[in-house]
């Protein structure tokens, strides 16, 4: 079955059409991962770095033909699409040197003649399944990591990305990466379950990685406990931003216009709720709805703070969030698509599928919009009275991906963070904002624990071997065979 992947921004234009596979296809796929695997493990670590750098310069090389093809499929404007492939460079950069560290180490042993090691082995296959707002940058979180360890990959993109991820694959591949070691399936969500339960169930896949939503991750999670497996989870956030008595609320209002709108609040770490000290709500919220309405939506190739919604089904989404808000709340500015009818500050948004941006004060703890993900433009305030209260109420959705405060008082910083249960913190910055060399996780509905990117990510994809090298000539038995040392434990000093 094909599908066609068309520009949000215009829904006429056609970015790209790929024929779907079928489970069969993803099994089949697993399998000539499966076969392949072995001989890249056998690969130098070291080479196997040298390829990752390979595909560093590539994506260096290519940038901006990639940039604009990310812009024009999801529309993401062209500045954060420019900063996602620089991620995959980033990436690749500091797994380079991984290769040459992926260091076990020598033990001694409680007895004589005898030596302990630990190895990092690779794991086998990773299926690694991704979504579309970051089609690049987030693959390469999982699949530069899972090469550089000796595994073989079978990949499910988004298929409303699916020109993004072609280009991705062919960088790929161009960097060295033999036949077989890492392979990309287009598949919708049922097929691709299916044949990942298949895959799984014949002992092709050793390893998932799923970026996606909360709903669709528990699913993932139980199917690979079936299995005795610990999937790599990076779900969903509802991530709140604290913003005490003592912050610059310029510097916060700076914040929350990029974390709550950037990329049409598409991001897993966009803002959900910004969560604001009684005595200066009134005036964060009228600093924060002037800067939205001075705020420029439109056409993503130019300088705008976001533009389209990814996909048609992300706008009907969209819709329902917009659904969620009550006759106790007060919307700041008009909401909606952004039509001829409902235009924004004259822009109509011709075909496409922009949305106004919206901030919804007055949100209580019982609301939808407090405690559910809304993967859109729209942004929650309330207040709260103090720091105590405002954990609690930043911990209340059961998220635990991002968060943020802004306050100048370190004391009121270090309390949050010990308090707050997200796993990754900000303090005068952004929700959103990762590095290539922090770790990068949630969680609670969030996630599993697991942690991408840095050194953290070689844990999902190598697992720890021990040995012991006994050269004493005879066998000796552990905690029976070991030496003791006389002590006399009833001195006491006179």
């Amino acid at each position: 079955m094909p599908y066609v992947s068309t520009n949000p921004a215009n829904p006429n234009d056609v970015v790209t059409e790929v024929q779907l596979a079928t489970s069969s296809d993803f099994v089949d796929a697993a399998r000539r991962a499966k076969q392949a695997q072995r001989e890249w493990a056998k690969v130098p670590a070291p080479i196997r770095g040298q390829v990752i750098g390979n595909i560093g310069r590539l994506v260096e090389a290519n940038a901006e033909q990639l940039a604009q093809l990310v812009t024009r499929e999801i529309g993401k404007p062209i500045a954060e699409a420019r900063g996602e492939v620089q991620e995959i460079v980033d990436t690749c950069n500091f797994f380079v040197g991984e290769g040459r560290r992926l260091y076990g180490m020598t033990v001694p042993s409680e007895m004589p003649d005898k030596q302990l090691f630990t190895f990092r082995n690779p794991v086998g296959v990773a299926a690694i399944i991704t979504a579309g707002n970051f089609p690049v940058a987030v693959p390469s979180w999982y699949i530069v990591p899972a090469l550089l360890c000796g595994n073989s990959v079978v990949w499910k993109p988004a298929e409303y990305s699916a020109a993004s991820a072609q280009a991705f694959y062919e960088i790929f591949q161009a960097g060295g990466i033999p036949d077989g070691v890492f392979n990309v399936v287009f598949a919708e969500g049922s097929e691709t379950y299916d044949g990942l339960e298949r895959a799984l169930t014949e002992g092709l896949v050793d390893k998932v990685g799923f970026t996606g939503s909360s709903e669709v991750g528990v699913r993932i999670g139980e199917l690979c406990g079936r299995h005795l497996q610990t999937p790599c989870l990076e779900l969903g956030g509802k991530n709140p931003m604290v913003v005490t008595e003592d912050a610059d609320l310029d510097l916060a209002v700076q914040g929350a216009l990029f974390a709550g709108f950037g990329s049409a609040g598409q991001r897993c770490t966009s803002l959900g709720t910004a969560i604001v000290h009684e005595s200066v709500y009134d005036e964060f919220l009228r600093k924060f709805v002037a800067a939205v309405e001075s705020a420029v939506v439109g056409d993503p190739t130019g300088d705008v703070l976001y533009g389209p919604l990814l996909d048609e089904k992300f706008a009907l989404s969209y819709e329902k969030y917009l659904g969620w808000i009550g006759e106790h709340h007060t919307v700041h500015g008009p909401t909606g698509r952004i039509t001829e009818a409902n235009p924004r500050n004259g822009f109509t948004g011709g075909d496409g599928f922009f949305y106004h941006p919206a901030i919804v004060s007055g949100v209580r703890k019982t609301d939808e919009l407090f405690l559910q993900e809304t993967f859109g433009p729209i942004v929650g305030v309330t207040k709260y009275s103090t720091l105590d209260e405002a954990i609690e109420l930043g911990n209340l959705p059961g998220y635990g991906l991002s968060c943020s405060i802004y306050t100048t008082d370190p004391n009121k910083a270090f309390r949050f963070r010990a308090g707050i249960g997200a796993g990754m913190v900000s303090v005068n910055n952004s929700t959103s904002g990762a590095e290539a060399h922090l770790p990068f996780g949630g969680n609670g509905k969030s996630g599993n624990g697991s942690r991408q990117s840095g050194v953290w990510v070689l844990d999902q994809f190598t697992r720890w071997q021990s040995m012991n090298w006994d050269y004493s000539g005879k066998l000796q038995k552990a905690q029976m065979d070991t030496l003791e040392i006389e002590a006399d434990l009833d001195f006491r000093l006179s």
